[in-house]
C-alpha cells in the first residue's frame, strides 16, 4: 500500500461528475429548466441560440460536498441583435417566469447571473445570460432596479476560461497524465477549504480563483515510469501558490490577494474580498503546506494519513492495523514537472 493509493481513494470518495448516479436528479432538473428558458426567450423575441455548462462541471473539478447543495452553472446565450439593450431584462425573466413558478426559493438577479435554490433536490442554481455577437461574448452585468451605470453587457470570454483550465500544451511529454494531476489537486483544495473554513468565509473563498492559482502554479510529479505522487505535488503546488505574488502584506499580519482572470475581462476574482478573507486563505494556506511537508517527510504510512485526514477530513481514510508495520511506499525520484506558476 502506498500513499498514493490512498490519495486515488480519496479522491474517487470526494469527485462528482455530471454523469454520476448522485447527480441524476439535479441533472435532470437542469434539463428541464433549460428547456423552460429556451421556450420563455423565445415567446419573447430572442430565442436561445446556445447553452452550455459552466464551473467545475465543464473542468472536471466538482466535488461532492458534506451536507450542502448540488450546483448547476448554465449559460444562456441569444443572438446580439435580438438581444435587449437593457442587459437584467432576460435575468428578471429567468427569475420570476421560470424559476419562482417551478418552485425555487430565494430567487436572485445578482450582478453576474440568477441565482435561486430548490430545497427539494438541494439544487442550487446560477444562470449567466450572454449575448453573442460572431464568436464574441458579453455578460449580462446588473441588478434589478441598477441604474445604467451599475449595468451592462460586458464582453467575456466563459469558453476561453474553460479552455484556459483544460488545456494540457504547457506540459509537455506526459500531458495527460499531469493535466489528471492539476484536476485532482483542485478538488483536494477544495475540500481542504470545506473543511477548514466557516461557512462565512468559505464561500468568499471562490473555487475559480483556487483553480487559477493551482494552474498558474502547478508543479507536477511523476516518477522515471510516469506514476503520479500527489502528495509532493500538492505541497509543490502550495509553496509556489504562496510565492505567486497574489497575497500582498498591508500591515502586520494582514493581507489582501488578487487573482486575476486568464481571459476577458481579466477582472481580479478577489475584487472586493475582505483583508480578513485575504489573510485567513494566506495563513492557512500557509498552515497546509506545512502540513503536506510534515506527511511528505513522515516515512510511516498510519501517520502520514493521520496528517492528511487532519487537513481533508474523515474521507481521507487512515488504514487499521499497527503504525509499525505500515510504512510509507514512495515512487523513486523521477521526472518532476516544471512550474506553471509565476
Amino acid at each position: 500500500m502506498s500513499i498514493q493509493t490512498q490519495f486515488r481513494e480519496f479522491h474517487d470518495a470526494i469527485k462528482l461528475g455530471r454523469q454520476d448516479d448522485a447527480y441524476k436528479d439535479a441533472r435532470e432538473k437542469d434539463d428541464s429548466i433549460t428547456d423552460e428558458v429556451k421556450q420563455e426567450f423565445r415567446d419573447t423575441g430572442y430565442p436561445v441560440i446556445e447553452d452550455f455548462i459552466q464551473g467545475s462541471f465543464a473542468t472536471d473539478t466538482a466535488i461532492k460536498r458534506k451536507g450542502a447543495d448540488f450546483d448547476i452553472d448554465r449559460a444562456i446565450v441569444i443572438d446580439a441583435d435580438d438581444a435587449p439593450t437593457d442587459p437584467v431584462e432576460p435575468k428578471v425573466k429567468i427569475c420570476d417566469d421560470v424559476l419562482v413558478p417551478r418552485g425555487f426559493q430565494e430567487a436572485k438577479v445578482k450582478m453576474p447571473c440568477v441565482t435561486a435554490n430548490y430545497k427539494g433536490l438541494n439544487l442550487h442554481i446560477d444562470f449567466p445570460v450572454y449575448r453573442k455577437r460572431n464568436s464574441a461574448y458579453e455578460l449580462a452585468i446588473g441588478k434589478r432596479n441598477s441604474d445604467d451605470q451599475h449595468k451592462q453587457w460586458e464582453e467575456a470570454d466563459p469558453k476561453g476560461l474553460i479552455d484556459w483550465i483544460n488545456n494540457k500544451s504547457s506540459y509537455g511529454s506526459s500531458g495527460d497524465e499531469k493535466r489528471a494531476q492539476y484536476k485532482r489537486i483542485v478538488r483536494y483544495l477544495k475540500r481542504w477549504r470545506n473543511e477548514k473554513f466557516s461557512p462565512n468565509v468559505l464561500k468568499k473563498v471562490y473555487s475559480i480563483g483556487l483553480t487559477i492559482m493551482a494552474k498558474e502554479s502547478f508543479v507536477p510529479y511523476l516518477d522515471w515510469d510516469g506514476a503520479p505522487n500527489d502528495l509532493i505535488a500538492m505541497k509543490d503546488t502550495v509553496a509556489t501558490m504562496l510565492d505567486g505574488g497574489y497575497f500582498f502584506s498591508v500591515s502586520q499580519d494582514e493581507y489582501t490577494v488578487r487573482v486575476d482572470l486568464p481571459v476577458t475581462p481579466y477582472r481580479d476574482v478577489f475584487d472586493n474580498s475582505s483583508k480578513d478573507t485575504a489573510t485567513q486563505l494566506r495563513n492557512k494556506l500557509w498552515h497546509l503546506k506545512e502540513k503536506l511537508t510534515d506527511a511528505t517527510d513522515e516515512e510511516d504510512l498510519v501517520r502520514q494519513c493521520q496528517i492528511l485526514n487532519g487537513l481533508f477530513g474523515d474521507e481521507f481514510e487512515i488504514p487499521k492495523g499497527s503504525s509499525n508495520a505500515r510504512k510509507a511506499v514512495f515512487p523513486a525520484a523521477g521526472a518532476v514537472g516544471t512550474s506553471q506558476g509565476a
